[in-house]
């Protein structure tokens, strides 16, 4: 019996030290658990909402959201196309009339930006919105003098820009770009709840706002009075690539609103497919 118990220890022994290994190893595994899976989740998790109540989102989490800093592209893109296409033209760059209007494009947009913030929160598009201006600041009107500000501002830049190049055509086609994003999200139009987002979107960044930019470089001449650029076919193809890419990104942008949008009967274009 002695013996038998001898010859049994290491048995009784690795039993019983098999288990503590096992959980070390798994706590191991555990803790080594890739990083970048963890923040994916923590990502997920922020991008859904989940959370938000707890406090996972910082102020400084919704004000950067809010800025929307990517979306500033759509006012840098169509200016530079336009801007490059008269350069092919005519092989002369205006640096300060396009930094110029490389501003008032800015102010343009942020127009845009917080008075689609405005009148989603007036309809409850936005309710449940963190990120919505008007409910970081949480006031209405503060973010609609902020939005007329920054249009005001812009159109002294572009009116300066038309001043420079005396061309009609630009400051004509402008504000017709203007205008489209003005019955986008404005009432009594709000072509967007509508469907009509996506054409708004592409006529007023394509066809209008690239062709506007390149008229802005025609330039004032002494004895003729003004030398204007003609309308080419670069310039067209030009205004309708861009047109496409930036209605791709308002499109995109709905991926995680449909069911808002839903809620307040914005027929945007996945609304209305998912019906």
């Amino acid at each position: 019996m002695p013996l038998a118990g001898i010859s049994l220890a290491p048995l009784l022994v690795s039993h019983l030290t098999y288990r503590p290994r096992h959980r070390r190893v798994v706590a191991t595994a555990e803790g080594r658990r890739p990083r970048a899976l963890r923040r994916a989740r923590c990502s997920a998790t922020a991008a859904s909402g989940e959370g938000a109540e707890d406090g996972e989102l910082s102020r400084g989490t919704l004000l950067w959201r809010a800025a929307k800093l990517p979306i500033y592209s759509v006012a840098l893109v169509p200016l530079t196309v336009g801007s490059a296409c008269a350069y092919h033209r005519l092989g002369s760059f205006f640096g300060r009339r396009y930094f110029v209007l490389l501003a008032a494009a800015v102010l343009v947009i942020t127009w845009l930006n917080l008075s689609n913030d405005v009148y989603d929160s007036d309809t409850g598009a936005d309710k449940n919105k963190k990120e919505s201006v008007v409910n970081i600041i949480g006031s209405r009107t503060v973010a609609q003098h902020a939005a007329n500000i920054s249009l005001l501002l812009g159109f002294v830049g572009l009116f300066w820009a038309f001043a420079e190049a005396g061309d009609a055509r630009f400051i004509l086609l402008v504000i017709s770009a203007i205008l489209c994003g003005y019955v986008y999200q404005c009432p009594p139009f709000r072509l967007s709840y509508k469907g009509l987002g996506e054409p708004l979107c592409f006529a007023a960044f394509g066809p209008l706002a690239t062709t506007a930019f390149y008229f802005s470089n025609s330039s004032r001449d002494i004895s003729s009075g003004a030398s204007l650029l003609p309308l080419t076919r670069t310039v067209i193809a030009s205004s309708i690539l861009v047109g496409l890419t930036t209605t791709l990104i308002l499109f995109c942008s709905h991926f995680h609103q449909i069911d808002g949008d839903r809620a307040v009967g914005k027929m945007s274009p996945l609304v209305f497919f998912s019906v």
